[in-house]
């Protein structure tokens, strides 16, 4: 990756738009963006990434899509394997805490797969239509790996057909499966009709929605110094290594450059919406603020600004 690639991601609407959030915490602004809009924006991207690749999808022959959909359900059980095992070296957290990150980092951030695909489009690389796909296919698997490692040690078992429903019927899952479904039935000429909402306002919603996150992980990242040296490292360094491992695996099935790129940064991603409605839900006495300080005050700003290009950088090498 050039130096000159680093700076366009970073010099970008999204980007600065979460910057702007960071330091309007930092000096103690009263800029707020109201919770109804902050839910009307995720409402809007999951259905809009859904949608668009449903349309893609419809193009896609069934044999392209078996190959990276299975892989992605591996790779959903390898990552939060792989968090558990890590943090239990790096980090002072018990096995239930432990197992509330691993469910995170497990699954997948729709913000950082967004700003994936913006980045990729941009360079004018290629993305598969199946895409789309892997974000819902990796939503799940990781949340119910990371749940069942630390309902060993918790003191209350909750009982999984619970867990499951909270994970399957979360607003996530049923916007991006119902978005695809639709964009698969309605094709290109049906989604021409509503281009005008979902295509080019997309960008825009985008950064005002990095601009409520920006708010949101500053908040967080006060409470950085009580975390611990080890998580703070977890946080930075995991993602880059499940993201290679991604791109790396993506490659070796015959993906292609962007579909490695957006299967390494979804590998890299950690969830902050699904997940921990699906922690707080199974385990209640987990500290729900240390994953999301992790997720979203630590890893999902390092994969913004430096995560994406990097690992979109490794798929051009070893796929493109």
């Amino acid at each position: 990756m050039t130096i000159d690639a680093l700076l366009d991601n970073i010099v970008s609407a999204p980007v600065l738009a979460f910057v702007l959030g960071l330091l309007a915490v930092a000096v103690r602004s009263d800029l707020r963006l109201p919770e109804a809009l902050t839910q009307s924006l995720s409402l809007y991207l999951l259905l809009a990434i859904g949608f668009k690749g449903g349309v893609a999808l419809r193009g896609e022959a069934v044999g392209d899509v078996l190959g990276p959909v299975a892989l992605a359900l591996a790779l959903g059980a390898v990552v939060p394997l792989a968090a558990y095992n890590a943090l239990r070296w790096m980090s002072r957290l018990g096995p239930v805490d432990r197992g509330a990150v691993a469910a995170h980092y497990g699954s997948t951030s729709l913000v950082t797969f967004t700003a994936a695909i913006v980045f990729l489009e941009s360079a004018g690389t290629a993305v598969p239509g199946y895409a789309a796909t892997l974000l819902t296919v990796l939503e799940v698997p990781g949340i119910i790996v990371g749940l069942l490692l630390a309902n060993r040690h918790a003191a209350r078992h909750v009982g999984w057909a619970g867990a499951v429903h909270e994970v399957l019927a979360g607003k996530s899952i049923v916007l991006l499966v119902g978005g695809l479904f639709i964009g698969w039935a309605v094709g290109a000429k049906g989604f021409a009709v509503v281009e005008p909402v979902f295509g080019d306002p997309f960008r825009g919603v985008l950064v005002l929605f990095l601009l409520g996150l920006g708010l949101e992980a500053g908040a967080r990242l006060r409470s950085a110094r009580t975390a611990g040296v080890g998580l703070l490292l977890f946080a930075i360094l995991f993602p880059l290594a499940a993201g290679a491992l991604g791109v790396l695996a993506g490659a070796a099935i015959g993906m292609p450059e962007g579909g490695a790129a957006v299967l390494g940064v979804l590998c890299a991603s950690a969830s902050y919406i699904a997940a921990p409605a699906a922690v707080r839900y199974s385990l209640p006495e987990a500290n729900s603020a240390i994953p999301l300080l992790a997720s979203l005050g630590v890893t999902f700003p390092v994969n913004l600004v430096v995560g994406i290009p990097l690992l979109a950088q490794l798929a051009a090498h070893v796929a493109g």
